[in-house]
């Protein structure tokens, strides 16, 4: 016959192993990875734009491709391991768009017009590392200009939101 006397010590060092293991009764729920869909708000000069984050090769390839309108104060940031020449297109890109080149530091140093479906390559003057699509326009009228700064902190909690690592672009 099982005597619970007999094995009390046992039985307490097992229950304590089990209640350590269980932890307190709140769950805690699993963060989930944002994605190219999700918007982070980031300052550029002093202005708050919700950007998404494109950091992978298809995101940056589409980009704001088929989009049939955005936001004001919405954007598309294309992030980069290290700075480089940059040039993008309007290949199937449905509105007119302003881009801004920003080097490593987050200084924005060029600004251009883009217009739909126009396939010549708008370059950069120098290597950047950052590319900031917005609607035409908005960097004259929100007053960013060049020398401006982009909120790098800010930027590098959206990509560790993306499951991602700052430092694997660039950014410690």
């Amino acid at each position: 016959m099982f005597s619970c006397r007999k094995f009390l010590p046992l039985c307490a060092a097992a229950f304590l192993v089990l209640f350590a293991a269980c932890g307190n009764n709140e769950a805690k729920k699993p963060e989930v990875t944002k994605s190219i869909d999700d918007r982070f708000p980031i300052k550029v000069g002093d202005r708050i734009v919700q950007m998404q984050i494109a950091l992978r090769g298809a995101e940056t390839q589409k980009g704001l491709m088929f989009v049939k309108s955005m936001g004001e104060s919405e954007g598309m940031l294309f992030v980069f391991a290290q700075p480089q020449p940059m040039g993008f297109w309007m290949r199937n890109t449905e509105i007119p768009l302003d881009i801004g080149y920003l080097d490593g530091d987050g200084t924005l140093r060029e600004v251009y017009p883009m217009y739909p479906h126009d396939e010549h390559s708008v370059r950069s003057l120098d290597n950047r590392q950052f590319a900031l699509e917005m609607n035409l326009g908005w960097f004259t009228r929100s007053g960013v200009k060049p020398g401006a700064k982009l909120d790098l902190g800010a930027l590098k909690d959206a990509i560790r939101a993306r499951g991602f690592k700052p430092e694997n672009f660039g950014l410690r």
